[in-house]
């Protein structure tokens, strides 16, 4: 990777121009006599020289020398604290930010006033800042505290468009966000005014809002201004607390991911001091640990992390930010906590300014000795992170600290600058440079011999202006992105360069929206109905009247009236009831034991549950646990799987045992492929055919512990060390444990050998060389690897044991091995059970043939045009041809918990399932088969690597004819279609059974669940449980977020919160049902409450000739909407048709909720119809048989038929009944006879205590129920619900 690197030549002017540092002071111009002479022969540019102001004549900041002084008493007084004597320089050099007189800015302006960032704080300086920096310089404050000073907390906050310089180590110039995570939908501000318009786009909410502020008008007023009023202050109360309530909660579990714990390296003690002053625990570091020699490590929360900040992060720790990687260290050297300093010298030896070897040599010809070094494995640092919560992918990332930065001691990283580019949301793109300040070791010495030569100053000059800078290109390989996770064991330093919102994780992510459930979409067209059918009623009556109504108001006013008192046609309070019906259901889900831990986010959407439609889910985390595990292997004549691996252990046993080696004379001899006749099987009882399988079985154990990027590392578990393995590919892991498991341990790996023992008698039986690599691509989908055998003897070491192993995808190691008749049907047969097939090969080389080889690569290697593919040529005609084929591997993805049941059942609930993963082809297909999102002989029909526009119309053209197949198709494949195609391919694509996209970006997933949700208007639910999946969940109608093992960004952005995929189908099948199902029948009984007392005001209007006046006035309309049947209507919320168990064994029922059916346009003319009926009966018969239009006796018949009237229809509708219900209706009922005594301002209480009160209320109320309670009976018995069905009633 070195190569990839180069040094920038200081005396090169573009190089030149990058410096930053504006008070660099050069010790050669300190002498008066020889300034000018050298301001002319140091190559410095022309536009500098010419510039006296730029003070490289006699202009000296003089006040530089005296502060070296100070800084020279100062880094004695810290000697102490093992600082060195080179830091008497660093005194001078750390006066960078002053700039306040016109002697500072010969030096300073002169070095950095070429950079923007010069300019910019040359510009800061003419005013108050220079002022205030010379006191700082007359103070000769420490830098941290002088850095203070300038910290931008009011500066100006750098945008999203700006490349940035990061200080490492350092308080930043500019001001960066916060790095905090936030999943709430509100700010302080904005609640308010968000909450308020999304209430008012409610049509109900604006009708009650008009409604009560045309109390306000004497002429239209009605009653009691409050009765209006107080029930629209009251829902919209409810309905705003319960979103504070959520959005709350969402905070709560922010605040708790933002505390989060970090270490934090310090290069100043006066970082901790602040730490302890602010609370945050801080300790010393202990001298030489990690070579951390000088700084200080303390915790700080991941909220209170900046750019700039140090981090130091162990295994399986998640980056709280985006960061450039500075060191890498390894767990498992056994690294001396004591370092010596003939180490550390060679350590910073590059850095003190001097050239490399390859530099010197360049440079005269003469090669220099090289430093003293640690070990390469020590110095030469590798980071392998997890990005499954970032990109979906499940490999292993190789991330690497630039060459620069890995031999530097942690108390030089503030010598470092970062130059990085614009923060930006693609992952896999990163443009920096990163620059190190070298330390001046030389002494002032103001008198110059007058005998130097200009060519020996020239020379000087030339050798100081190099070892000013160093710099090397940064790129995506050298960082960690937030929310991946370290995998290595390794202990790794890394920069903050950005936080917060400009993180590449939240630049993917969308906004928090308000969600809206389809039920009170649904509700809310209906309320229009109701809203026309009051205003055609109010029309109707004023018409019937010739429009000169009897209370001698203008017709138009009568109608404003007419509206008013049919106003509960329109009722208030079913939002209220709908809304408290919600938190309901989120207690439910919370606390049911079959779905541990769930967790309800936005309480708003339970009823979308019951609703689906579609499901797009993530794979990895969601479907599967990332967890590899080899199943089977073939040989060609035999498989093993399960309990037959025992016998694939007692062949490695035999092979490679002691037992088996000691047949050899010579004890110290390892095994080789050419001496394996010595290892075979030698008992009489052998047949020939098991010594034939046996040593296949041996050979593609061998190759399969050969072939592979796998290193193992030293871990803990328990106090207990344990080898443990990290690699790029997970598959890659499982495979080599699997060798383990059966007698061949990966015992030693690095760039050059690698090294394997027996578990059986713990010794090393195979040694070999690495020759050559050839890693696994996406483009080849395979990996090889020469190797060269040791003998183990004293002899030639090597000898002529040269071998190619090769593994690869069937799809293209069946060209390469020799001709066969059992491959293509045995990967098939693997792949049908879901298994990731790896097929293994390999080839002997003589010497002639490898150095031909070597020679024809290495020409390969060097051409400048076609590079790869000259290459890959070379491979294929000297290696990959006629290989001998010795096994096949099948790799199993492990499944979450019930993945495969879970899926089925959700298939036959009507559910249209999408997988959508940042993983590749063919391990999304491998899963799709394992996990049955695909039936058993469904055609997979795969879209991949479309370039152009007709190879898109091709495809699209063919799956028209596919829509009964499962579409698989990559993110490159999908750009083109949504791009070209966008409306042809999502109406295609929707109809299929199951849709398949890998590589997809998480844009790409927020992008599909949008057009999913606008072209069919049906609802979605996406889940997910890595970081990646926060758009698409967000985007979702209802998002499910998974608490994944790495984060919870996931979880704490959904609606709801699960701990495993399979609870989704309780949470859908059984809640959802419910939810809907009774928020349905609750919305239609609130209608039928607030229908039938208008249908009586009707009625009672117009037996009184047309009087716009109110029939139950005051307490009696309150009371009838509250008291008297409240309790009775909600407890509905807890009926239920059928119990968890039917619904899970009939998954089909849940089909008939995505059709509406509980509350459509049919059953609400319904209940429209049975209100009219009902009303009309209650105060027409009321009036006949009380034999009165108006007066207290009518009214108390009317409105106690009324009220027990909605409690037996309550008790009618009841499917299952709950201890609960019974005590709602009875107590209801108790509660009003008891209230009728203290109803004797509207009612004639002699009259009611009167048996012909009680037969005219039985009368009326039987006539009003008994027809449709018939209706209902008749029919269920014609036509049964499928819920009665399955329950056998």
């Amino acid at each position: 990777m070195s190569g990839a690197y180069h040094y920038r030549n200081p005396d090169d002017h573009d190089s030149f121009n990058e410096l930053s540092s504006e008070d660099d002071l050069d010790l050669n111009e300190l002498d008066p006599v020889r300034s000018d002479r050298l301001s002319s022969t140091r190559g410095i540019p022309s536009s500098i020289q010419d510039g006296k102001a730029k003070g490289y004549g006699q202009s000296i900041a003089l006040s530089n020398l005296r502060s070296v002084q100070r800084g020279r008493r100062w880094a004695r007084r810290n000697h102490r604290d093992g600082v060195e004597d080179e830091d008497d320089l660093r005194g001078l050099l750390s006066e960078r930010e002053d700039k306040g007189d016109n002697s500072q800015k010969g030096t300073a302006t002169g070095l950095s006033g070429l950079t923007k960032q010069g300019q910019h704080r040359d510009q800061e300086s003419q005013g108050p800042l220079a002022r205030l920096a010379s006191f700082r310089q007359s103070l000769q404050l420490p830098e941290t505290l002088r850095l203070e000073f300038n910290e931008p907390d009011g500066g100006s906050l750098a945008s999203n468009k700006e490349s940035r310089e990061v200080l490492v180590g350092q308080l930043q110039v500019k001001k960066y966000p916060a790095n905090i995570v936030s999943n709430a939908k509100y700010s302080a501000w904005s609640f308010l005014p968000r909450t308020l318009y999304n209430e008012f786009s409610f049509f109900l909410n604006i009708y009650f809002l008009l409604v009560a502020l045309s109390q306000i008008i004497p002429y239209l007023r009605i009653g009691y201004m409050s009765t209006y009023v107080a029930p629209l202050v009251m829902v919209l109360t409810i309905t705003i607390g319960k979103e504070a309530i959520d959005d709350i909660a969402r905070r709560k579990r922010d605040a708790e991911a933002n505390a989060e714990p970090y270490t934090v390296i310090s290069l100043s003690a006066e970082t901790v001091k602040k730490g302890k002053r602010t609370g945050i625990p801080s300790r010393a570091m202990s001298e030489g640990h990690l070579g951390l020699q000088g700084t200080w490590e303390f915790q700080k929360r991941s909220r209170d992390l900046k750019v700039g900040d140090i981090l130091k992060l162990q295994k399986n720790q998640r980056l709280p930010a985006d960061v450039v990687i500075l060191k890498s260290i390894p767990n498992d050297l056994g690294i001396d906590q004591a370092t010596s300093s003939a180490q550390l010298e060679a350590i910073r030896a590059p850095e003190q300014g001097a050239t490399t070897t390859s530099e010197a040599l360049q440079n005269d010809g003469i090669r220099r000795p090289e430093p003293k070094t640690i070990p390469d494995e020590k110095t030469s640092g590798e980071t392998f992170i997890r990005t499954d919560q970032l990109d979906g992918e499940t490999d292993w990332k190789l991330r690497l600290p630039p060459p620069l930065t890995q031999p530097l001691n942690a108390v030089d990283f503030h010598r470092l600058k970062i130059k990085a580019s614009a923060p930006d949301k693609r992952v896999n793109e990163f443009i920096g440079i990163i620059e190190l300040n070298s330390r001046q070791e030389m002494r002032y010495d103001p008198h110059l011999s007058q005998e130097d030569s200009p060519t020996s100053l020239d020379t000087n000059a030339h050798q100081t202006n190099q070892a000013s800078m160093q710099s090397l290109p940064l790129t995506i390989d050298n960082t960690a992105w937030a929310n991946t996770v370290i995998a290595s064991n390794t202990t790794t330093l890394a920069v903050v360069i950005y936080t917060g919102r400009q993180t590449r994780s939240a630049m993917s992510t969308s906004p928090s929206r308000s969600k809206t459930g389809l039920l009170e979409l649904e509700i809310n067209n209906l309320t229009k109905i109701l809203c026309a059918l009051t205003l055609t009623l109010s029309i109707v009556l004023v018409a019937l009247e010739g429009f000169e109504p009897t209370n001698k108001k203008p017709w138009y006013v009568a109608i404003m009236i007419y509206l008013i008192l049919f106003s509960t046609i329109i009722p208030i309070s079913l939002r209220v009831n709908l809304d408290m019906a919600k938190s309901v259901y989120a207690r439910f889900i919370e606390r049911d034991h079959g779905i541990p831990d769930t967790v309800v986010r936005t309480s708003t959407i339970p009823e979308d549950l019951g609703r689906i439609e579609y499901l797009l889910s993530d794979k990895t985390g969601t479907l599967t646990r990332n967890e590899m595990e080899l199943k089977k292997i073939h040989v060609g004549t035999v498989s093993y799987a399960n309990e037959a691996m025992e016998e694939v252990a007692s062949y490695v046993k035999q092979a490679f045992s002691g037992q088996g080696l000691k047949s050899n004379f010579q004890p110290n001899r390892l095994f080789t492929p050419s001496s394996a006749h010595l290892t075979q099987i030698n008992t009489s009882s052998t047949t020939r055919t098991r010594r034939e399988i046996g040593t296949r079985v041996r050979d593609l154990i061998l190759a399969l512990a050969l072939c592979h990027n796998v290193t193992p590392t030293m871990d803990e578990v328990q106090g207990k060390p344990i080898t443990a393995y990290q690699a790029a590919s997970p598959d890659e892991i499982a495979i080599v444990q699997y060798t383990e498991q059966v007698g061949l341990r990966l015992a030693h790996r690095d760039r050059q050998s690698i090294a394997l023992e027996s578990t059986e008698s713990n010794r090393v039986v195979i040694k070999v060389k690495i020759l050559e690599i050839f890693p696994f691509t996406s483009n080849s989908k395979r990996m090889g690897v020469i190797v060269q055998f040791s003998t183990g003897l004293e002899e030639p070491v090597y000898e002529n044991e040269v071998w190619f192993y090769q593994k690869g995808a069937d799809t293209v190691m069946s060209s390469i091995v020799a001709a066969n008749d059992w491959l293509d049907e045995e990967t098939a047969n693997m792949a049908r059970e879901g298994f990731r097939t790896l097929v293994v090969g390999r080839k002997r080389l003589s010497m002639q043939q490898y150095q031909s080889f070597t020679s024809s690569y290495k020409e390969a290697s060097l051409s400048l045009h076609k590079r790869e593919i000259t290459m890959s040529e070379v491979v294929k005609k000297h290696l990959e041809n006629d290989l001998e084929l010795l096994g096949v591997t099948g790799v199993e993805d492990k499944l979450q918990t019930d993945v495969k049941p879970s899926l089925e059942l959700l298939r036959n609930a009507g559910v249209k399932i999408w997988m959508l993963t940042g993983d590749k082809v063919e391990t999304a297909r491998c899963v799709a088969v394992s996990a049955k999102l695909v039936s058993r002989g469904q055609q997979i029909h795969t879209i991949s690597k479309l370039r152009t526009k007709a190879q898109a119309q091709e495809s699209l053209d063919f799956m028209r004819n596919k829509t009964d197949s499962c579409l698989l198709i990559d993110g490159d494949s999908l750009s083109l279609m949504l791009i070209h195609f966008r409306h042809p391919f999502i109406s295609l694509a929707v109809l299929l059974p199951a849709v398949i996209a890998c590589r997809c970006s998480p844009t790409q997933k927020a992008e599909l669940a949008n057009l999913i949700r606008t072209h069919t208007k049906k609802r979605i639910c996406c889940i997910g449980d890595g970081g990646n999946d926060v758009s698409m969940i967000q985007a979702a109608d209802v998002g499910i977020g998974i608490v994944g093992k790495e984060g919870r960004q996931a979880s704490l952005a959904a609606d709801f919160s699960v701990t495993q995929f399979c609870h989704l189908t309780k949470l859908l099948v059984w809640h959802g049902r419910n939810s809907y199902k009774r928020s349905a029948k609750l919305a239609q009984f609130v209608i039928h409450r607030g229908l039938i007392i208008s249908v009586c005001q009707t009625m009672y209007n117009i037996a009184g000739h047309f009087d716009p006046k109110g029939l139950f006035k005051d307490w009696l309309l309150v009371g009838y909407a509250t008291v008297y049947t409240m309790a009775p209507v909600f407890s509905l919320v807890l009926d239920r048709d059928v119990d968890e168990h039917l619904a899970k064994l009939y998954p089909e029922l849940y089909k008939e909720l995505k059709t509406g059916q509980s509350l459509s346009y049919r059953t609400f003319f319904t209940w429209v119809a049975i209100s009219v009926y009902q009303g009309s009966i209650i105060q027409g018969l009321s009036q006949l048989l009380v034999g009165e239009v108006d007066g207290k006796r009518m009214l108390s018949v009317s409105f106690t038929v009324l009220v027990f009237n909605e409690l037996i229809m309550v008790a009618v509708a009841v499917t299952t009944w709950h201890p609960i219900m019974i005590v709602c209706i009875v107590g209801t009922a108790a509660l009003y006879a008891v209230s009728v005594p203290f109803l004797g301002e509207y009612f004639d209480l002699r009259y009611v205590a009167s048996w012909g009160w009680l037969w005219r209320v039985t009368a009326v109320a039987a006539v009003s129920l008994v027809p449709v309670w018939g209706g209902k009976v008749i029919g269920r018995t014609w036509r049964p619900p499928s819920y009665r069905k399955v329950r056998g009633i």
